[in-house]
């Protein structure tokens, strides 16, 4: 049985192109810890760590769907702890990275700043995920990605943005933002659990 799970696993794993997507999120560490050397005001400070945060949530969404389609679903009553596994155990590893990536570094918000951030902008992904598909589930992350920069940008010209709604533009601590995002992951993970990345059908685009 053991070994039956574990080839499960592996085979999940692989239709979800996880080895290309954990590239994918180690660039993205590197890539905000090389731009942790350069000399940014408080405004670009700030900015900066969402960036690399909408990338990996968008990285994660996109692996949401499988290029198998329907023959997936003989895995039967395992195929949504399957999504659900990957999606957190993903989402976990990216916050990871790009904590690391931070360690030492002047890096805006913190710990905390970056799991509500990675944790929200991904849930926001992967309902992206049910409704129009993996291929196009990066398109929520990243436009969610332009508001919170807009709400960090009121911070310094005003009327501030002040809804939880907004948490990037919230507190690193804010216990409303902190709210807001993990009911916008929870709905994501249940979402791709119980339904799966929408399938599009056969010549309508990539998918």
């Amino acid at each position: 049985m053991t070994a039956v799970a574990v080839r499960l696993v592996r085979l999940h794993a692989a239709s979800r192109r996880l080895p290309a997507a954990l590239a994918l999120l180690a660039a993205c560490a590197a890539g905000l810890r090389g731009m942790l050397y350069g000399h940014w005001d408080s405004y670009g400070a700030l900015q900066l760590p969402l960036i690399f945060e909408a990338a990996c949530a968008a990285i994660i969404a996109v692996t949401a769907g499988s290029p198998f389609g329907e023959p997936e679903r003989a895995t039967g009553r395992w195929l949504p702890y399957l999504r659900l596994g990957t999606a957190v155990t993903l989402t976990a590893l990216a916050s990871g990275a790009l904590a690391a990536a931070g360690t030492g570094m002047p890096l805006a918000g913190g710990f905390a700043d970056i799991v509500r951030n990675v944790a929200g902008l991904t849930g926001i992904g992967l309902l992206c995920a049910t409704l129009l598909g993996a291929p196009l589930a990066w398109t929520g992350p990243l436009a969610y990605m332009v508001a919170g920069a807009y709400g960090l940008y009121t911070d310094w010209h005003p009327p501030v943005l002040s809804t939880p709604w907004l948490w990037p533009a919230r507190p690193p601590h804010d216990a409303g933002g902190a709210l807001c995002a993990a009911v916008v992951f929870a709905a994501g993970l249940a979402a791709i659990a119980l339904r799966g990345a929408r399938e599009r059908p056969s010549g309508d685009g990539p998918g």
